[in-house]
């Protein structure tokens, strides 16, 4: 079959999953970078792949490609077996999450300096565990509600609940606003704010207000209300489906101290 054709019906198989258009991308760039390098497919080359992919990316990434090859392969009903993915050596400690104490100076400083849009949109991604492709989603409508359902993988709903304060304090700004319907969080020229736009803004946020910038970015503050949540509540299996885990063994890493809380306990516990 000719490449590009194949590609073609590779990409539609994609859709047919339901898979992201950000993951569709991934698989198809993964692909296509195989057979640049490598016109036949065969377990030669498949391998040659993997070493070039060992040699040049970082380990997680390495998987990240190997995991679209194989599912090309899937598609393509490749007689022979998947390319096996490099073991990873898993850190015993979660660090680049923003603390509490940050979040809490970080709140105060845009609450002060009245920036509004941006008070809410961190608000609203520590107190729901909503990715930044999320959040940007929520509009009136769903403040009024107090929830917001989001379709994931394989057409299932997954529900956001907005608390009750969060959810007052949004309606009181909106009152002041006069929003009465659409997006919730909108960028100067009135159109639905951008998922890159924000990282941005964070950045200059963290500048401005002399916070790391390592732990000012969007799902730091998903990472926040998981560590917040886990320590709070304890219900490890509602916390992963709060946050839409396909998998607990994902909401695991949540249960891991960072490196400055192990170091803090290790201090107060070992005196001999």
């Amino acid at each position: 079959m000719d490449q590009k054709l194949q590609l073609q019906q590779f990409q539609l198989y994609l859709m047919r999953r339901n898979l992201s258009k950000h993951t569709i991308r991934s698989y198809l760039y993964a692909v296509r970078q195989f057979f640049r390098f490598y016109p036949e497919l065969n377990d030669l080359n498949l391998q040659l792949y993997k070493l070039y992919l060992m040699e040049h990316y970082k380990p997680q990434t390495v998987n990240l490609r190997i995991h679209a090859l194989n599912c090309f392969l899937t598609y393509a009903q490749w007689p022979g077996g998947h390319v096996l993915q490099i073991r990873l050596q898993q850190k015993t400690f979660f660090d680049h999450i923003i603390s509490e104490a940050d979040y809490e100076y970080l709140k105060a400083r845009l609450l002060s300096d009245n920036k509004y849009l941006y008070y809410f949109l961190i608000r609203f991604m520590a107190a729901t565990g909503a990715r930044v492709s999320e959040v940007i989603q929520f509009t009136v409508e769903d403040v009024k509600h107090g929830y917001k359902d989001l379709y994931s993988k394989g057409n299932k709903i997954r529900r956001i609940y907005i608390p009750s304060t969060l959810q007052k304090d949004t309606a009181c700004w909106l009152k002041e606003t006069n929003r009465l319907s659409g997006d919730l969080f909108l960028n100067p020229s009135g159109q639905r704010i951008s998922p890159s736009g924000i990282r941005r803004q964070l950045k200059i946020l963290a500048i401005r207000y002399q916070l790391d910038e390592m732990v000012v970015y969007p799902h730091s503050f998903r990472h926040r209300f998981a560590k917040s949540f886990i320590e709070n509540c304890g219900d490890i299996t509602l916390l992963s489906n709060l946050l839409g885990h396909e998998s607990i063994r994902t909401t695991r890493i949540y249960l891991r101290r960072s490196s400055s809380e192990q170091k803090a306990i290790v201090n107060q516990v070992v005196d001999w």
